[in-house]
């Protein structure tokens, strides 16, 4: 008697027991940070050269211009500026299907931003970031293959710089100064290889007029930083260069900016290094159907140096006794204030914010009007119900630009030139005067009415990925105070109240006590009986 009251005592516990064993279970097989998949990547750095530019005699002369450097290499390597000329980085526009618009020509040379409005029209210091060679205006000639940079990519002396203000243009004998000195062309020529992430760095790092101004996790301190900012690009690990990831074929560098890129296609995945199962564990792979890898891995971006977070260019223009521009900064050196460009929000160590994302995008092209405020620059595409989109980490760019108020359309500025008097921003403080100039260079109509609007840009997070152990917790999502607080299509265990699913499992819990309850009295009631 006494051992069968024991072992129904014993069931009775095990049974009660045995849902709260389930969810304590689940709890920490979701906590457990597993080790992942390790994968055998050839880096960048291992890549040896098997060809000294040094010994070709071709490299050995005196060049004085840049354009000369390209035909010496263009004389050995045949073919390559049809590839270059092929590019998006070359054309700085590409055809792309935009849902809900077709095919659209979109790219820097036609959008718009809210940081510095626009490339066209501001030639002389936006296309410094060109791989061209004096795009100055209309009359560059995009099929001149001398025009093409070589240097800018593939320099290893880190002693080739554009010059400032030509339009692509490195130092000349007659642009020279204190900060730009002609290049040692021969030296460089002689020494060239595979991009650095000095290469790509000078144009993505400093976009915005400044360091890790536009993109948040793209920055100098890429260069030479910690595991704590970059497990990839890690001084202290792999070191990673860009094209490492950014793998290039024909000179098509693989990857996506959707500022100015709207199609799902030539995207670079974690999974193509990774796989689509990387943690060894079941549970946490499944996250990866719905959530990016970038949304756990990158729990905060600009961990160096702080990023432009809001620009109002609305209060450009002030200046100080002496009727010139001025600047106000904060303690760590960067612009609270600029006559040339109005009021910042700066911020390091930044959350970011998360959407949905399909990667497809919209862009406000510059033949649309506004419709909506904010005025969103671009639209990340994407929803729950999208079976091919995912909860994505996103800087979101905000801002106050000038617009047209009768036309209703985003304004495109000039801002940049050499002197006074040539009508740009930068140099008059003339916002009627830029506008004027910035639309007909740009062949669009100005009504001569303009105010300022409030607009967002989307910026992708990818970079800056965090070691395994200062990834995102799960009560970082599940939980009252998730992260994904903005996302409500979907409901989210831990975040959500549901009187439906509240009463649906407050049932089953009662129904397990019950037939637990009834099992227990059958038993004993067996046991009476049979005595």
């Amino acid at each position: 008697m006494k051992r069968k009251l024991k072992s129904m005592v014993t069931t009775l516990f095990v049974s009660a027991l045995l849902p709260v064993l389930v969810i304590l279970i689940t709890i920490k097989v979701a906590s457990y940070r597993s080790t992942p998949i390790t994968v055998d990547i050839k880096y960048k750095a291992d890549h040896i050269s098997s060809v000294d530019h040094s010994q070709f005699k071709i490299l050995q002369q005196d060049f004085n211009m840049p354009q000369e450097v390209t035909s010496a290499c263009l004389s050995c390597h045949t073919g390559r500026d049809e590839e270059v000329m092929a590019t998006a980085h070359w054309k700085w526009e590409r055809e792309e299907e935009i849902p809900g618009r077709g095919m659209v020509s979109v790219g820097k040379k036609n959008l718009l931003n809210n940081f510095c409005t626009g490339a066209n029209g501001n030639n002389g210091s936006c296309m410094r970031c060109h791989i061209g060679l004096g795009w100055k205006d209309k009359s560059f000639n995009f099929s001149d293959n001398k025009n093409i940079d070589c240097l800018v990519c593939h320099d290893q002396t880190d002693t080739y710089f554009k010059q400032k203000g030509e339009g692509g243009m490195p130092a000349t004998h007659e642009t020279a100064n204190s900060h730009y000195q002609v290049p040692d062309y021969p030296y460089v020529a002689q020494n060239v290889g595979l991009p650095k992430k000095n290469n790509c760095g000078i144009c993505h790092f400093y976009g915005g007029g400044g360091n890790n101004v536009k993109h948040g996790d793209l920055e100098e301190a890429l260069l030479s930083c910690s595991k704590e900012v970059d497990v990839h690009m890690t001084m202290d690990g792999p070191d990673m260069a860009c094209i490492d990831c950014h793998t290039t074929e024909r000179h098509n560098i693989k990857g996506k900016l959707y500022s100015v890129s709207s199609a799902n296609h030539n995207r670079i995945d974690c999974d193509q290094c990774h796989t689509a199962t990387p943690h060894n564990d079941k549970l946490l792979d499944q996250h990866f159907e719905k959530i990016a890898c970038q949304t756990c891995h990158i729990p905060e971006y600009a961990k160096a140096n702080a990023t432009k977070l809001y620009w109002d260019w609305s209060s450009a223009g002030q200046l100080d006794e002496d009727s010139k521009g001025y600047s106000e900064d904060d303690a760590d050196g960067n612009h609270n204030y600029l006559s040339i460009k109005g009021n910042f929000v700066w911020d390091d160590h930044v959350k970011p914010e998360y959407y949905w994302f399909n990667g497809t995008a919209d862009h406000f092209l510059t033949t649309d009007t506004i419709t909506d405020i904010p005025v969103k620059i671009n639209t990340l595409f994407g929803s729950y119900k999208d079976s091919t989109a995912k909860i994505w980490p996103v800087k979101v760019h905000r801002g106050k630009q000038i617009y047209d108020t009768k036309y209703n359309t985003l304004i495109s500025l000039k801002l940049w030139a050499k002197t006074e008097g040539e009508g740009a921003f930068w140099k008059d403080f003339d916002w009627d005067k830029a506008s004027k100039l910035g639309m007909e260079y740009n062949d669009r109509p100005f009504s001569g009415e303009y105010d300022f609007i409030p607009s967002e840009v989307y910026w992708p997070i990818n970079h800056m990925v965090s070691p395994k152990e200062q990834t995102l917790e799960c009560t970082d999502c599940h939980s009252k105070k998730s992260r994904l607080a903005n996302l409500t299509d979907f409901y989210l265990p831990g975040r959500d109240y549901s009187k439906k699913v509240d009463y649906a499992g407050n049932s089953l819990i009662l129904i397990t006590l019950i037939m637990i309850a009834l099992h227990f009295i059958g038993r004993i009631t067996s046991t009476l009986k049979s005595k």
